[in-house]
Formats: structure tokens, sequence, C-alpha cells
């Protein structure tokens, strides 16, 4: 990907400074809005490449905005707290964000955090392109849930569920281990990657949502259970 397309939702003039010149650096071409409602309006302008969304903004929240985007599209999308508290961050990642940093940040690890949401972007968007819309045929199925990979489909108990890129590769691993306890750091490593660099509630969160859109009752998880110690397994039923 040549060039990628960063829309950088800030309404700190310092930061938006130093992201143009940082991200230019780098190879992004970098698009800006400086409150909730203007980055609605520019996301359907410009069709970026991924998001970095700050939390607290003006007229619509990082929160507001980040839902409104997931409804529509599975772009990438790092979100970005001042807070020391943790709720930010969770809420973040329940309501759709791949990722998130906390100010201050450092522009390398940025830039590294990134590039490996656009590597797992090109490469599902890859991994689609020129191949039939087909169900069933590499199919992966237990206990009423159907992934198709190369359709980037999942139905459960018959009806299509829209996921995001990571729920979609959480439960693509899961499915394909059905029955096999997979620890966090393997669904981590396999998901996120070696070089990631935030914490493991990320892939708690991921579980939350996805037993939200899989279970029959989220509260009493029968498909996604926790194997406390260990990790996450998907039971064969």
């Amino acid at each position: 990907m040549s060039n990628p397309t960063i829309l950088v939702v800030e309404d700190e003039a310092s930061f938006v400074e130093a992201l143009e010149i940082g991200l230019g650096r780098e190879g992004f071409h970098v698009e800006v809005a400086t409150d909730g409602v203007e980055a609605l309006d520019r996301f359907k302008q410009v069709d970026p490449d991924l998001v970095l969304l700050d939390v607290m903004l003006p007229r619509a929240s990082g929160i507001d905005v980040c839902r409104q985007i997931r409804s529509v599209s599975g772009v990438p999308i790092i979100m970005v707290t001042a807070k020391s508290s943790e709720i930010d961050t969770v809420v973040g990642l329940e309501v759709g964000a791949d990722d998130y940093v906390t100010k201050p940040y450092r522009i390398r690890e940025l830039v590294a955090r990134i590039r490996v949401q656009l590597r797992r972007a090109s490469g599902e968007a890859a991994a689609e392109s020129g191949r039939p819309d087909v169900d069933g045929e590499g199919a992966v199925r237990a206990g009423g849930v159907v992934l198709d990979p190369d359709a980037h489909r999942v139905t459960v108990d018959g009806l299509e569920v829209a996921l995001p890129l990571k729920e979609f590769e959480v439960l693509h691993l899961l499915l394909a281990n059905a029955g096999r306890v997979l620890t966090r750091e393997t669904l981590i490593d396999r998901v996120w990657g070696r070089d990631y660099v935030g914490d493991t509630k990320t892939l708690d969160v991921h579980i939350k949502r996805l037993r939200g859109k899989v279970e029959p009752d989220p509260t009493h998880p029968t498909r996604i259970v926790t194997i406390r110690g260990l990790g996450y397994k998907y039971e064969r039923t």
C-alpha cells in the first residue's frame, strides 16, 4: 500500500502539527478533522485507510465517532486517550476500535502500531480479492457458527453477523481449533503479531464483543469459554 491516507481526528493544534510532520515523513498522507462532527464528514469524503481518533473531542466524542464509523466500515481505528483511567480504552475497544495509544506517545511507537493495522487490513483485502463469494467450501463450522474466510462472512444459527477484522481473526482461530485450549499468548501472537505492544486486556474486550454476537446468552457463554489461568476454548457442541 503506497502513501496510505490517515485521518487524524484531534483538536489540539500541537498534536496535529506534530502528527502531520511525523506521519508525513513516514510516507503517509494525512487528513485532519478537529471535532467529532467534522470527523464523520471527512471520513465520507476521503475514505481513509486508517483513522487515528482522539477520545475527547468537541461536538461529538471519539467514542460516538468510532461507533458510527464502525457501523458502516471495517477500516482500522486507533483510539487516542489522555486519561490514565482504563475506562476510555475499554469502551473504545467495545465499540469497535482495533487498538489504542495513550498521550503522550512516541511517534515511532505510533507508526509501528499504524503499520501493524494497515498490514492486517491489506492482507485481509488481498485474501478476498478475486475469489468467489460462496458459503461452504473452505468454511469452518462449529456449534451453529459458520465462518467463511474467503468471503469474510460469519453466520450464527443461520443469521449473518458483521465482524470487524480483529474479531473475525480471533473467531477464525478459535473455530479452527475448536475443542482445544488456546493460550492468551497464542491468540495475541497470532492475531496482533509478536510486535504488539499493547496490554492483554485488548484480547479480553474482543472476546467479550464476540460473545455478544455468537452466544445465545453472552452472560453464560457456552461456545467461547474461559479456561482460567490459560486462555480460551471454542467448545464443540
